[in-house]
């Protein structure tokens, strides 16, 4: 983990209506796909917390950052960074067959993990009801009421979820109790870590088989195995 200095150099309107960030920063502190950095703005009095920031693709500058941001940030704010934090995806060197699920509000999160699946000439497929961005020709794209009849073909699967949403997750997956799926798979819980693992506040708790995880510090990718769903 370092501290860094940064700044905003663009904003885009994203597909879904929401707005992207380029962040100007040093090579060593943007994150790696599923991780994150803390960013605050040292000239906003009212800010107390930090803003997590993920990574959609990197930049001649530093990178792109998927939403949601404060909405007072514009080309030219100054960001402190701290970080890269969490454990990000780690995709297994076999991967033949990806399956991406956003149940998100964006998709952005998941989008740097097409490039490896590329470069390991994996077969990709998206299952989203979101708002899509411009995608690669190669990656398949079915909406998310496909999946339950679709599991049988990846052979790794990765999420992108609100911690709301895993508790509804068999549903989602048409998986009853004590049902299993057929391939591992990672998930990345997005909610709030006010204290990105300073404090162990617990406030980005996530349900384990072998009690609470913190989504700060062990996640905010997880082993799918490793949650209670």
């Amino acid at each position: 983990m370092g501290h860094f200095n940064g700044r905003v150099s663009e904003i885009r309107l994203a597909a879904s209506g929401q707005t992207e960030l380029s962040v100007a920063c040093p090579p060593a502190s943007v994150p790696a796909p599923g991780q994150y950095l803390l960013a605050i703005d040292p000239q906003d009095s009212a800010a107390v917390l930090g803003t997590p920031l993920f990574l959609i693709n990197p930049s001649s500058q530093g990178f792109w950052a998927a939403p949601l941001h404060p909405v007072q940030w514009a080309p030219g704010t100054n960001l402190d960074l701290v970080g890269p934090l969490g454990h990000g995806f780690e995709l297994p060197g076999n991967l033949r067959r990806l399956g991406l699920v956003a149940l998100g509000e964006t998709v952005s999160r998941l989008l740097p993990l097409l490039a490896q699946a590329a470069q390991a000439r994996a077969g990709m497929t998206l299952f989203t009801d979101l708002a899509l961005p411009s995608l690669p020709s190669a990656l398949e794209i079915h909406p998310l009421n496909i999946l339950p009849e679709a599991l049988d073909w990846p052979d790794y699967l990765v999420f992108d979820l609100p911690l709301q949403r895993l508790e509804g997750l068999r549903q989602v997956l048409g998986l009853g109790d004590g049902a299993i799926l057929p391939c591992p798979a990672q998930v990345l819980i997005t909610t709030p870590m006010p204290c990105a693992g300073l404090a162990r506040c617990g406030a980005c708790a996530v349900p384990g088989h072998r009690g609470w995880k913190l989504a700060c510090e062990d996640g905010p990718v997880f082993d799918l195995r490793s949650l209670s769903w």
